[in-house]
């Protein structure tokens, strides 16, 4: 099993590479202030895991085409749409270590980019009858920001249950993986049986990768995201959830009071930090992370043997596996 991205990349190397140059010109604009901020954000572009699952999804059930590049470019404008204006909603000054784009251009800068990002993926799609990738990608962003509401209304109350944390983050997080390997596979087949089972494939994956992300905040790898930031957010995650719900009251009303009245203290996280994992909240996150990446394992046996399928059960064990 490979655990390095490169190695994962391998059957798909050429197409990212090719990819990279498609998508700068996607985003290019005759606009110079618009154009050198754009170049800014593909400069500090992550690991591209996204077009990844994109691509990979296609290759296991065809051949990568001009569909599946604009597919993945549509996902990349619209997330990158989406992460400029969380950047501002979060008054955010760095992305992934770098000054985030409201930090360097200000916000309504920031907010027009955004908005320039996302014109930018509907006419790519619109401009090529991509109507089917268009509605799959529409899809995820109203789910992504119906996820972020939920969660932000819910954080104000602070009364997450179990069920309502796995719908935030299937909706926050894993309806873009979800979306990726759909589109992947919709770029190079139209069947709708299949479409939805690898939709299904990387809904699971992206659960399981969410719950790896939470587990970080608990200190869970040294390099992983600062410690508490999800508890001075006043976000119920599910290794939080689990301990809270097998507390006694006296308890659970302390941890709940230090949460919503006392997150910005250092001590304070700290001490519901230890009363987490004396509780047993992160051997059970990491419990329903493995059962959530098993069953995405289980979807993909049902495909076809290749390399792209290989590459892809490595990205799925890549992703909760990482430590960062």
């Amino acid at each position: 099993m490979k655990n390095d991205l490169k190695q994962i990349q391998v059957p798909i190397e050429a197409e990212m590479a090719v990819f990279e140059g498609k998508f700068r010109d996607f985003m290019k604009s005759k606009v110079k202030l618009l154009d050198h901020i754009t170049n800014y954000i593909v400069k500090r572009k992550g690991k591209q895991m996204r077009p990844m699952f994109v691509f990979l999804s296609a290759g296991v059930f065809g051949q990568i085409n001009e569909s599946t590049h604009r597919g993945a470019a549509l996902i990349e404008l619209l997330h990158t749409a989406s992460l400029v204006h969380d950047d501002v909603v979060d008054d955010a000054n760095y992305r992934r270590g770098f000054f985030s784009v409201n930090a360097l251009w200000k916000n309504k800068i920031a907010v027009l980019v955004g908005d320039y990002l996302l014109s930018r993926g509907l006419l790519l799609s619109v401009e090529h009858n991509d109507f089917h990738l268009l509605r799959i990608v529409s899809n995820a962003v109203k789910e992504m920001s119906e996820g972020e509401l939920l969660q932000s209304y819910k954080a104000r109350k602070l009364d997450v249950d179990e069920e309502v944390y796995y719908e935030i983050i299937r909706q926050k997080t894993a309806s873009l993986i979800a979306a990726c390997c759909a589109v992947g596979i919709a770029s190079v087949n139209e069947n709708a049986e299949q479409i939805e089972k690898m939709r299904l494939f990387g809904e699971k994956v992206g659960i399981a990768f969410q719950i790896k992300d939470d587990l970080f905040d608990y200190g869970e790898d040294e390099i992983g995201k600062p410690v508490g930031i999800d508890i001075k957010e006043k976000k119920m995650t599910l290794p939080l959830i689990y301990a809270l719900r097998n507390s006694d009251w006296l308890t659970k009303r302390k941890i709940i009071y230090l949460i919503r009245n006392r997150s910005e203290d250092k001590k304070a996280v700290n001490e519901v930090i230890d009363f987490v994992k004396k509780s047993g909240g992160l051997d059970y996150a990491k419990s329903k992370m493995n059962e959530y990446y098993l069953q995405a394992l289980e979807i993909l046996k049902e495909f076809p043997d290749s390399e792209y399928k290989e590459s892809l059960r490595d990205l799925v064990s890549y992703t909760i596996e990482r430590k960062k």
